[in-house]
Parts: structure tokens; C-alpha cells; sequence
């Protein structure tokens, strides 16, 4: 599938700052499932820094913006080839072994009621015992846009019974983690076709290490496996770590900074034309 992104970022400042330092994982993950067409990321008075593949293998590109400054836009145009491969991240290069996913974090810290839920779920074989964790989740917790905000914990969503996305994956990698599965958050992005369920553009899943078969993504939101209608950014412990864009404005006020960003993922024109 071809798939095109429009995404806007957008951050203002109440004051001028003296500048800002940005790290990027914009830019889509090389494995069998995707190749990039075509990709640009601009930065509106910005000036490129290092650039480097990690041990996750996501590409990492710094940029800088000196000030004084109000606004930045970071926008990301580009083009991808999409193939379903049942979740399963095949060919995609990493040197961080399967056993540094098993960390904690304060987003998904297990408390009893995870566990619990994680055990609720139990399977003899590993792969069955995944996918039966992914619908543990997506039965836990209702896609309730709004519900949630940026810092509640996998706990805190389950005991709220709702929550979008970012929840979803922090539950299932909270559940995973206790019953001996590495497992990661996922950054990125979903095209949804007509008569498909609305949903946020810039998405969020997770990732368990399965024996036998290596990372396998699965989205309790839409109670699938990603297939050739997601596109993969980057991974980290948990959404912080897997943020698209992670940075500081110096000399700005913790309440100083606003954001809006704008997310469009969509067919090409040509591609929908030999569709119909």
C-alpha cells in the first residue's frame, strides 16, 4: 500500500527563548514492511545536527533553532510502500538485545491489578498467550478519546477502565513484562479507509518479543496486529522514550509553551484513482 504523511508540529512561546534543541525519530523504520518513497523533515529556522542510527535501530537527527524565537513548525512530508506482514518486524536491523525490553518504567510499573489481568490470560504457547494478552487489554480498557492525559500510568488507565492509544500500549507492555515477555512501545502512524474506525493519525502500539518468531506488534486499540495501514517511526520503553520529537527551549517558563500538531495520512491521488 501507498501510503503519503502530512504532519504538522506546531510550538509557541508566550515569551521569546533563547533557542531550542530538538531530537527527532521521525523518520520511518527500515524492515521488510515498509520502504520510504519519499520523506522530508523541515524545521522552520532550524539548522541540522548529528544524525545517528541507534541500538533499536531507529534514526535519531538533532536540530537546532537559535533564538529569540515564538514559533516553530517541525512538519514531516513523505511517501511510503506499505506490505502486511502479520506484525511480525521482519529484516529490521537492531543490536539491543531482547532482554533490555524487560525494564520498567514509572509508565508501565505493574501493580496487582495488571498482574492479575496478565494472568487472566495465560496460554501454554507463546504466541497464543500474546495475542491473548492484546485482547485482555483491548477488553480492559475502552478507546475513550480524552479520557487519559500524557503522564497516566498503564495502572492508572486500568483502574479507569478507558483510554486511547498510548494506554493501550503501556497496559499490554505492563502485562507482558510480568509474565517474562520483553516488550516495547511503538510510535507512529495509521491510515484509516472509508468505512474504517475514526481514529488519531500519529498512533501507538506495542511490541513482544515472541519466541520463534521476534518482534511481533500488536494494537489493542484496534484489536489487531499492524498491518500495511501502519507505518513505523520508532521504539522506546514507553511513549516518552519513543516520543517523535523530544527537546527543550532554553530560558522558557514550564507553562510558557503551547502545541498543535496536525496529523494527515492518506493514499495517494493516483493510487486511489486505479482503486475505483
Amino acid at each position: 500500500m501507498r501510503l503519503t504523511v502530512d504532519h504538522v508540529t506546531r510550538y509557541h512561546y508566550d515569551a521569546p527563548v533563547r533557542g531550542v534543541v530538538q531530537s527527532h525519530r521521525l523518520t520511518p523504520s527500515r524492515f521488510d514492511g515498509q520502504k520510504l518513497i519519499s520523506w522530508e523533515v523541515t524545521v522552520t529556522g532550524g539548522e541540522k545536527g548529528g544524525a545517528f542510527r541507534d541500538g533499536a535501530g531507529d534514526w535519531v537527527q538533532a536540530w537546532t533553532v537559535k533564538g529569540p524565537v515564538t514559533e516553530i513548525e517541525v512538519r514531516v512530508k513523505g511517501e511510503v510502500e506499505t506490505a502486511d506482514l502479520a506484525g511480525i518486524l521482519r529484516g529490521h536491523r537492531e543490536t539491543v538485545p531482547p532482554e533490555a525490553w524487560c525494564r520498567e518504567t514509572p509508565a508501565t510499573e505493574a501493580d496487582e491489578a495488571l498482574r492479575a489481568l496478565a494472568e487472566s490470560a495465560r496460554h501454554d504457547e507463546p504466541l497464543s498467550f500474546a495475542h491473548a494478552l492484546a485482547f485482555a487489554v483491548a477488553g480492559a480498557i475502552e478507546y475513550t478519546p480524552g479520557a487519559t492525559h500524557e503522564h497516566t500510568t498503564a495502572a492508572e488507565a486500568l483502574a479507569a477502565g478507558a483510554g486511547v492509544c498510548q494506554d493501550h500500549a503501556h497496559a499490554l507492555i505492563a502485562c507482558a513484562r510480568t509474565v517474562g515477555f520483553p516488550a516495547r512501545y511503538v510510535s507512529g502512524y495509521l491510515f484509516a479507509g472509508e468505512g474504517e474506525t475514526p481514529h488519531e493519525a500519529a498512533h501507538a502500539w506495542a511490541e513482544l518479543w515472541v519466541p520463534g518468531f521476534g518482534w511481533i506488534g500488536f494494537d489493542p486499540a484496534n484489536r489487531c496486529c499492524p498491518d500495511e495501514r501502519y507505518i513505523r517511526l520508532g521504539a522506546g520503553l514507553d511513549a516518552r522514550e519513543a516520543a517523535p520529537i523530544r527537546g527543550i527551549a532554553r530560558g522558557a517558563a514550564t507553562d510558557s509553551e503551547s502545541l498543535e500538531v496536525a496529523v494527515s495520512v492518506a493514499q495517494p491521488v493516483a493510487v486511489q484513482s486505479q482503486a475505483q
